[in-house]
């Protein structure tokens, strides 16, 4: 113990950053955007005085979170100049700084946490999930979002996924007209009913259509409903929600702990999407996902547009929170990506993702990959 407490009082003496334009397979329409050819993220690598590295990702989207600008230029000019030099083991005084110094940025944020954490876990030789309080289990079911307003292509996709043994989807709804979705879920309804169907509007819906829509799609009873409107429609989510007799989830309404306790208190939904990128890095959205649980709310872990090297973080978040109990939705790496960044490929494995054992995050991204899409960017 002694060695350990040493080794992670050792300074950091590196802070590398990547902006990496990676392409996907197919376009994805969601209710208040679309990606068509590639996302755009930012990686961070941190080196300790010893040569041990730890990496995190910052993945935004522009009509959500961000912008890829926005998290490297927070990353580079605000948040290095309160790394460099400290201690490893300082990761929760860095990141209580990193909160004064920057206002939101949240995708910044979750970048260095998960490098700070990822750093500690190899030189402690532990897995990340054990510095978040330890693993709840060795795998989380997986969610695989249907969004390709090519629906013949999803039929192809969900053929696919039946035969990995996946078995839950979340149909993206609100991007194109109300027929279109009630279509697909009768086709999905009809030719893949070993699925459990949830439901996500992404803010797609206006407010004078907005229960009336969602009460339809209610009556195709999925496990849930998320996000039908803008983030700041707090009144307008509890009246959907007194309005259907399925669970109403919030995403975009809820970034952080701040946001929860407004959720909670205004009575705007039934659960809460976790994510270590709007919530500012793993152990804010451990805090999330507890809140929402003590006001006996559910919680599942969502994702942005990441890379493997994002889902670790949230694998490993996700294992040591077993509030968050919905399963995650961890797919993009294995599923829309057309080449990931890891050396090895992100674990998935009879349509659940599996927890990695090594130390820190457990896989290392490619670092001639790095060099490959950050010369694309």
């Amino acid at each position: 113990m002694e060695q350990i407490t040493s080794d992670l009082a050792q300074t950091i003496t590196g802070f590398d950053l990547w902006h990496l334009t990676l392409p996907v397979v197919s376009r994805r329409d969601h209710g208040i955007g679309s990606v068509e050819s590639a996302i755009e993220t930012v990686a961070l690598r941190l080196t300790a005085e010893s040569g041990a590295e730890g990496w995190g990702e910052a993945s935004p989207w522009s009509v959500f979170t961000g912008t890829p600008e926005a998290s490297y230029a927070a990353l580079h000019r605000y948040l290095k100049p309160i790394t460099i030099g400290r201690r490893v083991c300082d990761s929760a005084a860095i990141m209580a700084e990193a909160r004064r110094t920057v206002a939101h940025c949240t995708e910044a944020k979750s970048a260095l946490e998960s490098a700070l954490l990822d750093l500690q876990g190899r030189i402690a030789g532990v897995p990340v999930y054990t510095l978040l309080g330890g693993g709840a289990h060795k795998s989380v079911p997986l969610s695989v979002s249907i969004a390709n307003p090519d629906f013949d292509a999803d039929l192809d996709l969900m053929r696919r996924l039946r035969d990995d043994g996946v078995r839950i989807i979340k149909l993206k709804t609100g991007f194109a007209d109300h027929a279109f979705d009630v279509r697909r879920l009768e086709r999905i309804a009809s030719d893949f009913p070993e699925f459990e169907v949830r439901v996500d509007f992404n803010q797609g819906l206006e407010p004078f259509e907005a229960i009336g829509r969602t009460r339809s799609v209610a009556e195709f009873a999925p496990a849930f409903i998320e996000q039908p409107v803008r983030a700041d429609r707090f009144r307008l989510m509890a009246d959907i929600r007194a309005a259907i007799d399925v669970p109403l989830l919030a995403d975009e309404s809820v970034f952080g702990p701040e946001d929860m306790i407004r959720a909670v208190t205004e009575g705007i939904c039934d659960g809460v999407s976790v994510k270590v990128m709007k919530s500012g890095g793993p152990t804010r959205a451990q805090t999330v996902a507890r809140m929402a649980a003590a006001a006996g709310m559910c919680a599942y872990g969502g994702d942005m547009f990441e890379s493997g090297l994002g889902h670790l973080a949230g694998v490993h978040t996700l294992t040591a929170t077993p509030e968050i109990s919905l399963g995650c939705e961890f797919y993009h790496a294995r599923y829309h990506l057309a080449e990931d960044i890891l050396e090895e490929p992100f674990p998935i494995m009879g349509g659940k993702v599996i927890v990695p054992e090594g130390p820190g995050l457990g896989i290392r991204p490619d670092p001639d990959k790095i060099r490959h899409y950050a010369g694309c960017a």
